[in-house]
């Protein structure tokens, strides 16, 4: 009981020497300079329980009236910052991206041994070669290949939304998943338990949960990665052997199949196919760190892309995780329930869609890619839906390489630099809760450019990678489902409407609160249309 007793007062001196060092330390770098305005912190823990472990964005958009649109906060010594407009994140993010594009290092990805994850990995040599992976298979003259795969998912997904409409959002999860692994590895997955999907949503799960400040202590506190795993508190070791395991299945076995798929013939169009290719001798030994970039960029895609609205949660107690809050993608399958959501809330929007979509199509057929430029209402509808419901709100946190000064503030080298959301900023966008795709065209009804909406896509040298392929998704799923489906309100046994709420849950990535909702075949010609996919 005595050495338990010592080890605790040993714990707590160690956080106490590393507090004071922090601070002293800090205040010597500023050199008279302050940090940027914030909630009052308390001692020790700073700003530690001011920030809400879900809706934190809606928190810092209600600071940003009191302190203006850059914000910072303390946990546990460490700093944060929380750019709240599209001009301070361009200034730093973009004007200053050689400063702005390093991740914040986290000691639990470390003891994961997830240095291959490109989203999170360190501004260095070995991301900088991961970019042009992703790019190889990723930029738009590449993308265009995946059309026609992305033209059989969706019809695969009408056919199943038409037998089962109940099941929309399982369905949604697998449409997105099987794009991924297709334009990933080529790989069709299966209808129901896909393990390299499932694995990959649960590395997914644990990675999101795992990266914001004050997740978890080890983050905050690195040296308690070498205090015995029996102490309370050290549950994180177990998680992150858990986690390794994960990662290694992400990123040897969908590989895997590739390299065999190119030896037996069978291989298909994917990015890890394109990026072989490239290599004249891939058994060669000059070959091997090259092949392994490219699995593990490649299993960054597999798992930054999966998503799903269920699944376990990782978030045990507020003494181990303080706080639950991504990736490559935003989250495309919370766009597309997003979408079934607003379909459901704003009938007019439905109408007016399928109208341009019928008169393009003739409702005789089912819509193609080539039919984007004479859809321009459906086009702002797709902009509408990013901007309306904002997935990654607190967007992937930046570092600063070096101390900076931004109007008069201090921005510390090596600490945490995050950036919310700024599509609801009523002064940009008026009436920002309401669904109006009207905000993204011009008075002549065409389509115009918003500067700010690439907020979504991220900034600087970090922007999204996949954003062409989320781009051409999200159209095809949404002029697929309009073209044969209608949604309304459910109704329970006694006829009534099924109230839908428009809220959203979620701390990083925010996904629709469950909702129920009627979905039915529009008319005799749609039943036609959904019935010729059959044989598919």
């Amino acid at each position: 009981m005595a050495s338990y007793y010592l080890i605790v007062f040993d714990f707590v001196a160690l956080v106490a020497v590393f507090l004071v060092y922090s601070s002293f330390e800090s205040r010597r770098r500023r050199k008279g300079l302050a940090y940027p305005p914030g909630p009052r912190p308390l001692p020790v823990v700073g700003n530690l329980f001011d920030i809400p472990s879900e809706y934190s964005w809606l928190t810092y958009a209600e600071w940003a009236k009191t302190y203006g649109d850059v914000i910072s906060l303390t946990v546990l010594g460490q700093v944060i910052v929380v750019l709240n407009s599209p001009t301070a994140a361009r200034d730093l993010l973009d004007k200053r991206s050689a400063f702005y594009s390093e991740r914040p290092k986290v000691p639990f990805y470390d003891l994961m041994e997830w240095g291959w994850f490109v989203p999170t990995s360190r501004y260095d040599d070995v991301w900088r070669a991961g970019r042009k992976v992703l790019d190889r298979g990723l930029r738009p003259n590449v993308a265009v290949q995946y059309q026609p795969m992305q033209k059989a998912k969706v019809h695969n997904l009408l056919k199943n939304l038409a037998s089962q409409p109940e099941k929309f959002k399982e369905h949604t999860e697998h449409f997105q998943g099987s794009i991924i692994m297709a334009s990933v590895y080529g790989y069709d997955v299966q209808e129901h338990a896909d393990r390299y999907l499932g694995v990959a949503c649960e590395m997914s799960l644990l990675g999101s949960r795992t990266v914001l400040p004050g997740a978890l202590l080890v983050n905050d506190l690195p040296f308690l990665k070498y205090f015995p795993e029996w102490l309370p508190g050290m549950g994180f070791k177990s998680l992150a052997r858990y986690g390794r395991r994960l990662g290694e299945e992400v990123v040897d076995a969908p590989f895997q199949f590739v390299k065999n798929g190119m030896r037996d013939g069978s291989a298909r169009p994917s990015m890890t196919l394109f990026n072989l290719q490239d290599l004249d001798d891939i058994d060669s030994p000059e070959s091997q760190e090259t092949l392994r970039l490219i699995a593990g960029t490649s299993g960054s895609l597999h798992a930054a892309g999966a998503d799903t609205v269920r699944g376990p949660s990782f978030v045990r107690n507020r003494v181990l995780f303080v706080l639950t809050p991504h990736l490559i993608f935003p989250q495309t399958v919370s766009a597309m329930l997003s979408f079934l959501l607003m379909l459901v809330l704003y009938p007019e929007v439905q109408r007016k869609a399928q109208a341009e979509l019928d008169a393009v199509t003739g409702a005789a057929r089912l819509p193609d890619f080539s039919d984007r430029p004479r859809l321009p209402y459906i086009d702002a509808v797709c902009k509408e839906l990013l901007r309306w419901r904002v997935i990654t709100a607190l967007g992937v946190p930046h570092a600063a390489l070096q101390d900076d000064v931004y109007k008069g503030y201090f921005i510390p080298k090596g600490k945490y630099s995050e950036c919310r959301a700024m599509l609801h900023d009523p002064n940009v966008y008026p009436d920002p809760e309401t669904f109006r795709p009207e905000r993204f065209l011009t008075e002549d009804g065409q389509v115009k450019d918003d500067p700010t909406l690439s907020a979504v896509f991220g900034f600087g040298k970090r922007i999204c990678p996949g954003r062409h392929l989320v781009d051409s998704t999200l159209f095809i799923f949404v002029t697929s489902v309009l073209s044969v489906f209608t949604l309304g309100k459910a109704k329970d046994a006694q006829g009534h409407e099924i109230p839908v709420d428009s809220v959203s849950t979620g701390a990083l990535v925010s996904h629709p609160a469950p909702f129920k909702c009627s979905i039915t075949l529009r008319d005799k010609k749609a039943e036609k249309l959904v019935s010729g996919l059959q044989g598919e």
